[in-house]
């Protein structure tokens, strides 16, 4: 069998290993859930409203409910309703959105995360580490999937959204699924903590020329955190440049994501994109990074894992806490420029 039958057939094999396990159920009520995100407009929604809202979520999830922020909770309970788009979601609908949110966040721990990262950068003789060995290699397995330094927070685009950055010749060719959603989890969680005041979503920019070869438990997984845990939250996906690795990869996926989401996903070269970060970044050029043409290199904060010093007494070598600090100083510049701006 020649290589080129070889690669047909391995990809043939990935698109069924993809397309069996979105018919997942568990998958399937992900995208349900989400398939009205695509309706446009928005309605008021009264101070009393959004009371109500809140008062509902802290009577249910009193530990973690202060993680949805006013302005993201108006952005769900203002849009038009899927049945009848020239009423507003009734108020009820809302609620049930937002618990749905919410529940998947206590199913899969979202809140403790950065918790098991400051686990794993003690010591082993700490006593929790002692006492619960299971969540002691949890922590350990979602910092060993953060030491590549393959996705990072780093800035913010002119109009505040802070920016994950994601540097896909990094990512491992045998992940450790759980341990990577994990840590996108907290990821996504530390990102939504930078946001500035009314901002409700981000963007992400992925240096894509040479990914490892597609894990379909670790896409679907991924999308299903996507749609389930942060509905709404990604504004703009931009991928480049552009590889056949990519093009596959988005060509499964693509159809099985509901409402909007498809459409914010940009596959770009090399030149179009730099052009989109000239646009979109705060600084323009002066922001772009060096491994998509610019002249900014973000190797001195987030450096390949082998030249990473150990950042504990564990194992956490990615610098975490150091990146949620620059956030804040990033976010600090934002808010300035905008103050001048006004």
């Amino acid at each position: 069998m020649s290589e080129a039958e070889d690669k047909k057939l391995d990809e043939t094999e990935i698109a069924q290993q993809v397309s069996l396990k979105a018919n997942d159920d568990d998958f399937k009520d992900a995208v349900e859930e989400d398939g009205d995100e695509g309706v446009e407009g928005t309605f008021e929604v009264t101070p009393e409203e959004l009371a109500i809202l809140r008062a509902g979520l802290a009577t249910e999830y009193p530990d973690d409910y202060n993680y949805l922020s006013d302005a993201y909770i108006l952005s769900v309970a203002s849009k038009p309703y899927s049945k009848d788009p020239t009423k507003r979601r009734p108020l009820d609908y809302s609620q049930e959105k937002l618990k749905h949110l919410m529940t998947w966040r206590q199913e899969v721990g979202a809140a403790d995360m950065e918790d098991l990262v400051k686990l794993a950068n003690g010591p082993p003789s700490d006593p929790e580490a002692v006492e619960n060995p299971e969540k002691f290699t949890k922590a350990k397995a979602i910092v060993n999937a953060l030491n590549n330094s393959s996705m990072y927070w780093h800035g913010y685009t002119k109009d505040g959204r802070p920016i994950l950055w994601i540097r896909t010749n990094r990512k491992p060719w045998y992940p450790d699924v759980d341990a990577e959603v994990n840590a996108l989890i907290l990821m996504a969680d530390a990102g939504i903590r930078a946001m500035p005041e009314g901002v409700t979503d981000f963007i992400c920019i992925a240096e894509s020329s040479y990914p490892p070869p597609p894990n379909p438990t670790f896409l679907i997984n991924v999308l299903k955190a996507l749609v389930r845990g942060y509905p709404d939250r990604l504004k703009m996906l931009v991928s480049a440049p552009v590889s056949s690795v990519v093009q596959f990869i988005m060509g499964i996926l693509l159809p099985l994501m509901p409402g909007r989401l498809a459409s914010k996903i940009l596959l770009m070269g090399m030149d179009e994109s730099k052009e989109k970060l000239n646009d979109v970044l705060l600084n323009g050029e002066e922001d772009v990074p060096d491994f998509l043409g610019g002249t900014v290199s973000h190797d001195e904060m987030y450096p390949d894992e082998g030249k990473c010093p150990n950042r504990g007494q564990g194992n956490l070598k990615f610098d975490y806490f150091g990146m949620v600090e620059r956030m804040a100083i990033f976010k600090k510049e934002y808010e300035d420029k905008a103050k001048e701006a006004n």
